[in-house]
């Protein structure tokens, strides 16, 4: 997997997670992407830093540097979106 692709999904579940701290599935998924991550690319700290009203920052270590990656919003809270609209799994 790509290190873009992995960060993404990283920052899609970690924002589901977050909003459903209960979603026990959501977690190991996050905790998956955090593996690939870290294991694969390298990353040793990683944390969504703020959102704002079209971006959301994450903030990553990387071979020891600092890294600010953005994200749009509304591309990152979709999963989000799609999960709560389903009611199969509210």
């Amino acid at each position: 997997m790509t290190f873009d692709d992995a960060l993404f999904n990283w920052l899609q579940i970690q924002i589901v997670s977050d909003a459903r701290p209960d979603d026990n599935a959501a977690a190991e998924t996050r905790d998956f992407f955090v593996q690939i991550l870290t294991e694969d690319h390298g990353v040793s700290v990683l944390r969504i830093e703020k959102s704002d009203e079209t971006m959301v920052h994450v903030r990553y270590e990387l071979n020891g540097r600092s890294k600010l990656q953005l994200f749009p919003r509304e591309a990152a809270e979709q999963l989000l979106s799609d999960i709560r609209s389903n009611p199969k799994y509210n």
